[in-house]
């Protein structure tokens, strides 16, 4: 049981972190809920599909297919994640603005709803059919099945726990200060994303590794302890990456800290030339 616990644990936790910095960074707009219970929907529906299709899945592309399907599934979150940040970035302060004088009366594009809810679904999506995937091969190895009846629930709630609890201590940051936190832990976990999805190429073979181990903090912070988990989700952390890796995180991160300095700078200006008094 414990063994079935501690895997749905892992794979519910990577899901609850990243749908509770989406959460916080939707927090105060109007339908957030909707849309990301609308994901986490999809996201179980998909999850039983690609469970369903795992053997064609896996047999594409001369047996990789498994590692471009979750290549695609993160790079497609990454670009969801970076449209969002870019575009909060212009219009974060109103927000806040309109959240201090209308309390929860605060209308977001409807567009950056839709990329977020977008970004629940794949997270569930990959971590839900892995899920089932690693669950059908426990049993299929001899788990019991009073080990999947106790283990699943206690790991679902551990992760879910956990992702609760980050997002009401993200909550306890002073408004003025709330989205300027919840973008910069958003490009940090598009980063991590683009980072995974790099490695999964290079298993794949698709990608060089530029030297296999870059480095080596393994006697640090492994990769398999729960922080070194959590570091992996939330900021990409790899305790032995590759060259390509770093590449791929350092890129991301490098353009959605420009494009976010660009919009910042292009929203100033526009609002400095509407305010300009008109000259008589």
């Amino acid at each position: 049981m414990l063994a079935v616990a501690l895997l749905v644990f892992r794979e519910v936790l990577e899901a609850a972190l990243i749908v509770t910095v989406v959460a916080a960074a939707t927090r105060g707009v109007v339908g957030r809920a909707r849309f990301i219970g609308g994901g986490i929907g999809l996201g179980i529906v998909g999850a039983i599909v690609v469970a369903l299709c795992a053997g064609v899945i896996e047999a594409a592309v001369g047996g990789s297919g498994q590692e471009l399907f979750n290549a695609c599934v993160l790079l497609a979150a990454v670009l969801m994640i970076g449209w969002h940040v870019i575009w909060m970035s212009s219009h974060g302060k109103q927000l806040v603005h309109e959240m201090q004088s209308v309390g929860h009366a605060v209308k977001a594009g409807s567009s950056s709803l839709v990329m977020l809810l977008a970004v629940v679904a794949l997270a569930v999506l990959r971590e839900g059919s892995e899920i089932v995937l690693f669950l059908y091969g426990m049993a299929a190895g001899g788990a019991g099945r009073a080990d999947l009846l106790l283990g699943v629930p206690f790991g679902i709630a551990g992760g879910v726990a956990v992702g609760f609890a980050l997002y009401f201590g993200l909550l306890r940051i002073p408004l003025r200060h709330f989205f300027t936190a919840t973008n910069w832990m958003l490009v940090l976990l598009a980063a991590g994303l683009a980072s995974s999805a790099a490695r999964f190429l290079i298993q794949a073979n698709w990608l060089p590794a530029w030297h296999n181990q870059f480095w080596n903090t393994s006697a640090l912070l492994d990769n398999g302890s729960v922080v070194g988990q959590a570091l992996h989700i939330l900021v990409g952390y790899d305790a032995r990456p590759a060259g390509m890796q770093i590449a791929f995180w350092l890129v991301t991160a490098g353009l959605l800290v420009c494009g976010m300095r660009w919009m910042t700078r292009g929203h100033s200006q526009r609002r400095s030339a509407v305010t300009q008094p008109v000259a008589t």
